[in-house]
């Protein structure tokens, strides 16, 4: 029998070229939709856990007839007291994430927080005590554990310098003045209420620090009214929304004179960093959403003297109070919790007003207390009971 063979014809390199050039072509085009299909997947983990915050303060209020506090906790009468040793005490700078934990099915957390407890047994005397140390003690294992309800997939800083690391934050009003103590101030020693009428001028959002706020207090609606933003946290990478610029002071030409006071720091080649040299806190422990469980306004507030992701800009250091608007690594954007509990995407063009502006505080001839908010449609919803009008947003 004769044998027939039959040759089988290659491809050629051009082939196989044109053929490697299609797959890469549809990679090319297929590779944006499927980054933009991650992220809105993680954009809507984000919303999700933003709605379960809400929830969280709803129930709160059911079941206390008031709303978590932010700056609560232990303290003792002089300033001299040390936190970091034990027992310990917090200087009533607990944030509302340590009073929601149980609402958040954190209970366990919770008990650990709430209680004494002895981290070593070894040493008996070193025993910390209920509701825990300062919230920057890295040493009390409650404050460093991350919580991922409280935490965005889109946001990617993890770990140290922070502890553990929110990107949600209160909303403490559209003026800065008193913001950062609220209704009890430590100075000299002791605490006191000597500025609390001023507090009463410029505190003006939905939470103000060391009171017992309800939602009775919301006089403009719950559902015109912000109660929490999103707030990106620090990567050590000079980024204006998460290290603050504490160069320009606070009146008539710093951010309590003007919102935008820090704008010139901004550097013209990137313009969402600072440039070199200038004053920051550049301790990253004192950075953006470092601390879920510290009031201090850098880690757990917001406020809305202008739109999302637009520069952080205090008078003073980490401790005191400046512009802090709500900040994402969305496109276009950030999320806000809404008094009623519905989470909202608000545009950084959003209407804010003129930054340019004071903001609202006793004693301001131009913006005295009650004005309504030179802000625009975003310090209007910032603010709980200056009865502007909401139009849609």
């Amino acid at each position: 029998m004769k044998r027939v063979s039959i040759s089988r014809r290659a491809f050629t390199l051009v082939e196989l070229l044109v053929v490697i050039a299609i797959i890469g072509v549809l990679v090319g085009l297929l590779l944006p939709a499927v980054q933009a299909a991650r992220e809105a997947a993680r954009r809507m983990s984000c919303s999700n856990n933003f709605k379960q915050i809400g929830l969280a303060m709803h129930n709160y209020h059911s079941a206390y007839n008031q709303l978590p506090i932010q700056g609560t906790g232990t303290f003792l009468p002089t300033t001299n007291a040390n936190s970091e040793t034990f027992p310990g005490h917090n200087q009533r700078k607990l944030s509302v994430l340590v009073g929601l934990l149980p609402f958040i099915e954190q209970q366990g957390l919770w008990e650990q927080i709430s209680n004494s407890h002895m981290p070593d047994p070894a040493n008996p005397n070193q025993i910390w005590q209920a509701m825990g140390p300062g919230p920057w003690v890295a040493q009390y294992d409650p404050w460093v554990t991350n919580i991922p309800s409280y935490r965005c997939p889109s946001d990617p800083g993890q770990g140290l310098p922070a502890l553990g690391r929110t990107n949600y934050g209160v909303n403490i009003g559209d003026a800065i003045k008193w913001t950062e103590w609220g209704i009890w101030r430590l100075t000299g020693g002791s605490w006191n209420q000597g500025h609390i009428q001023e507090v009463s001028g410029s505190c003006r959002g939905f939470f103000v620090q060391r009171s017992n706020n309800k939602f009775r207090d919301i006089l403009d609606g719950l559902s015109n009214t912000i109660a929490a933003g999103e707030l990106l946290s620090d990567l050590g990478d000079r980024d204006a929304r998460t290290l603050i610029n504490v160069s320009n002071g606070w009146f008539p030409t710093g951010v309590r004179g003007s919102a935008n006071a820090c704008d010139g720091d901004l550097d013209p080649e990137r313009p969402q960093f600072w440039i070199p040299g200038i004053s920051t806190e550049n301790n990253g422990t004192r950075s953006r959403g470092a601390r879920w469980a510290s009031s201090d306004v850098p880690f757990t507030c917001i406020n809305t003297m202008r739109g999302p992701n637009t520069p952080l800009c205090f008078g003073g250091g980490f401790d005191s109070t400046g512009q802090a608007s709500p900040s994402s690594r969305h496109q276009g954007g950030a999320h806000v919790l809404m008094g009623d509990g519905a989470v909202r995407f608000i545009t950084d063009s959003i209407d804010a007003g003129n930054a340019d502006s004071s903001s609202v505080f006793t004693g301001n001839t131009v913006h005295p207390a009650g004005s309504e908010s030179p802000y625009g449609l975003f310090g209007a919803l910032g603010s709980r009971a200056a009865k502007e009008t909401i139009g849609e947003f």
